[in-house]
């Protein structure tokens, strides 16, 4: 049984088709990072997930950004997650995980993020990073819904965090100030992430996806 069972949903309510249940901050991480969601993964196979920017304040991070992430395994005492960035036939690696612990994509989305709004609104990055890090681990609504994967309907669950609310370095971000993270996970889907957006003056200012799109043979 998933810790977040145990540790803390606090209520749920029904509205129409849509539960939200209230988490604790452990349910939060719990459910943002699970364990062993990279466990039923054949070796041989990789995700993919495409990832798509809109940065207005600093334009050209559009096209250095927006590309597809492949995730694959290297196997030996210890199996390896490994990230590679894809885009017009060119690899860069985003670094290795252990796959045991969980699907490293949550800190490859929250690190992207964190990197970006360091650079087009010029904060601190350990600030910024401490801040997200913090809103990880708040207590939360999630949201349960639904949504089409690789042509197929899946159950879904979301969390939303604004890691800056109620800072007192708002104005001073240059529309970073309402910064939303939404991470939506599935049963269903492998590797248990199906979307995580980032988005900033909704949008107009920075936004951020990933989206799982297929499980694939390794090359």
């Amino acid at each position: 049984m998933l810790r977040y069972a145990a540790a803390g949903i606090v209520s749920m309510v029904m509205a129409g088709a849509v539960f939200a249940a209230s988490l604790d901050g452990d349910a939060t991480y719990d459910m943002l990072f699970r364990g062993g969601t990279l466990d039923e993964v054949g070796r041989d196979k990789e995700l993919i997930y495409s990832r798509n920017v809109t940065n207005t304040l600093k334009p050209e991070a559009e096209a250095r950004d927006t590309g597809d992430i492949a995730l694959s395994f290297r196997t030996g005492d210890i199996d390896i997650a490994l990230i590679e960035f894809r885009r017009d036939g060119k690899h860069r690696s985003l670094g290795t995980f252990p796959a045991s612990v969980g699907n490293p994509m949550i800190m490859v989305f929250y690190e992207t993020v964190v990197r970006d709004m360091a650079e087009a609104a010029g904060g601190s990055p350990d600030y910024i990073r401490n801040r997200v890090k913090e809103a990880l681990i708040q207590p939360t609504d999630m949201t349960a819904g639904e949504t089409i994967v690789d042509g197929r309907m899946v159950a879904t669950q979301t969390i939303r965090m604004n890691p800056f609310a109620g800072d007192p370095n708002i104005d001073r971000m240059k529309g970073f100030g309402d910064l939303e993270l939404r991470v939506t996970m599935s049963e269903d889907v492998p590797g248990w992430y199906t979307h995580l957006l980032a988005e900033a003056s909704g949008g107009e200012v920075y936004k951020s996806e990933l989206t799982f799109l297929r499980l694939d043979s390794s090359p």
